[in-house]
């Protein structure tokens, strides 16, 4: 398959950018994604640990291990800070689930679980004659990992 570059019209509502968080489990197969329009940030990356934090809960998890990269927007002040006090938070009332961050070595994304994912979903969704829109385009990967659809993260105000 040949991809074409396509070209986005001035005038087109649909978000010019889309990010994506997600978490794999890796013995379930299990993956957990939030889509946001617009560009991963600390600020959207403490939404999407506290939603992910909110799921494990659900599940009845005491501890949930996440395998991250070195983006900036994971290794952020104000993202350490937040799970600093989030995880105080759960010491201190003995409830909710405690975040432990587990750092990859720089330029080693392979060894994150969810990197393959990643690169076979890519080929599976792209759409080689048309440009897709960001719903469409978020429902396809998570139909293609199937996993459940959530509505995008919102972004915080001070970052807008």
């Amino acid at each position: 398959m040949r991809l074409v570059e396509q070209v986005v019209a001035t005038t087109d509502p649909d978000p010019k950018a889309l990010a994506c968080y997600g978490v794999c489990f890796p013995a379930s197969e299990e993956v957990w994604l939030r889509f946001l329009d617009g560009r991963p940030v600390s600020a959207v990356t403490t939404i999407f640990l506290d939603w992910c934090a909110h799921e494990a809960a659900a599940r009845c998890m005491r501890v949930l291990a996440l395998v991250w990269d070195n983006a900036s927007w994971h290794r952020s002040k104000a993202v350490r800070r937040w799970v600093r006090a989030h995880n105080q938070q759960v010491k201190a009332s003995e409830q909710g689930v405690r975040l432990l961050i587990c750092r990859l070595p720089v330029k080693s994304p392979w060894l994150n679980p969810i990197e393959p994912k990643w690169g076979h979903t890519k080929r599976r969704v792209v759409e080689p004659d048309r440009l897709l829109p960001a719903r469409e385009l978020a429902e396809r990967v998570c139909d293609a990992l199937e996993c459940t659809y959530h509505a995008h993260i919102p972004i915080p105000q001070q970052v807008a």
